[in-house]
């Protein structure tokens, strides 16, 4: 009978790499330190002989877990699931792992689900907070562990920290570019009343019209699918023809095009369309769409490092802004912005 695979230890990687114990662990904890060919020799030895951090044995000597759990709500969606991904890419960077978990639907399940996460040892957690049912995740771990919420929104909440997008001043520039190609008249079909970043926008587009003495609508809600945006634009069309449809997201936007295509109305000739998010293929589309590029993955890796300096004791990095800007990605859904 052959003998049991061990675990290779951080002695076989010393002796492999013919430091001691403690130069290892030096350039597990404190790299920076360590002189670049003794760093680069434990670097291949753990590479050789497949050397993964004990992270229990590492908790009870340190009394730290370095573990920090994410608590999102729908995956499903091209937003949060960027975020997310980013968040635990930039976790493994710094040294912590993730405890990811989803927010069920139910009475008192923001509290068991923030007891479960606390349970398991995690010393700080990020919450996802697209909407209003993520707000009692806060306070049922607020109180007992430091939380960052990505966030289009301050909750009310004491001892919560928000990192976001500003979603109003990208709704301001979608405005703004219109006013630009000459619309005078744009409607936006508005996302979920209960979503945080569909009501920033929802502000920005009527705080924009109200500036540059635009007229407008609102209508809506939708519910982020090409379904909403392909009934509310039906809706809108037999009231009469808009200059602009701002669709809160590209997947309403996708809705709002295959509508006007139906009723054989040119895009941006007939009505300029614009959406937000910048999905995945929003490029691809005919014609290709403008819209709002968000930092998902930028604001994932800035709520993690505001996390962690927390959880370390230290003071944010001043280049590391809590609220990130977005950016207007023009494409061939609108018309040529004036030159004069």
């Amino acid at each position: 009978m052959s003998p049991a695979l061990r675990r290779p230890s951080m002695g076989d990687v010393a002796a492999r790499a013919g430091v001691s114990y403690q130069t290892v662990s030096r350039v597990l904890n404190e790299p920076g330190i360590v002189r670049p060919d003794t760093r680069d020799r434990v670097l291949t030895a753990i590479s050789e002989l497949g050397y993964t951090r004990n992270r229990a044995a590492r908790a009870l000597k340190t009394s730290r877990s370095s573990l920090i759990g994410v608590l999102t709500d729908d995956l499903s969606l091209f937003g949060p699931a960027e975020t997310t991904t980013a968040i635990e890419t930039a976790a493994r960077e710094a040294g912590y792992s993730v405890v990811l978990t989803s927010m069920p639907h139910g009475p008192h399940s923001a509290h068991r689900i923030g007891a479960e996460l606390l349970g398991s040892g995690v010393e700080g957690i990020l919450v996802i907070a697209a909407h209003e049912g993520m707000t009692p995740a806060f306070s049922a771990v607020a109180r007992s562990t430091p939380v960052v919420a990505v966030s289009a929104q301050p909750p009310h909440e004491a001892g919560v920290e928000v990192v976001g997008i500003d979603q109003g001043r990208g709704a301001h520039e979608v405005v703004e570019h219109l006013q630009r190609t000459g619309v005078r008249s744009i409607v936006h079909i508005a996302g979920p009343t209960d979503w945080f970043d569909a009501r920033a926008r929802r502000s920005g587009f009527t705080a924009a019209l109200e500036e540059l003495g635009l007229d407008g609508e609102v209508v809506g809600p939708g519910d982020w699918t090409p379904r909403s945006g392909y009934e509310l634009t039906e809706a809108v069309l037999r009231s009469g023809l808009p200059e602009a449809i701002f669709a809160a997201n590209d997947m309403i936007a996708i809705g709002v095009l295959h509508a006007l295509h139906e009723h054989g109305l040119r895009v941006p000739e007939d009505v300029a369309v614009v959406g937000f998010d910048n999905t995945l293929g929003a490029e691809f589309l005919i014609p290709s769409l403008t819209t709002v590029a968000q930092p998902f993955a930028e604001v994932g890796r800035a709520a993690l490092r505001h996390l962690v300096s927390l959880l370390e004791g230290e003071q944010p990095a001043p280049e590391s802004p809590l609220t990130l800007a977005p950016r207007l990605v023009v494409r061939r859904s609108t018309r040529p912005e004036r030159t004069h």
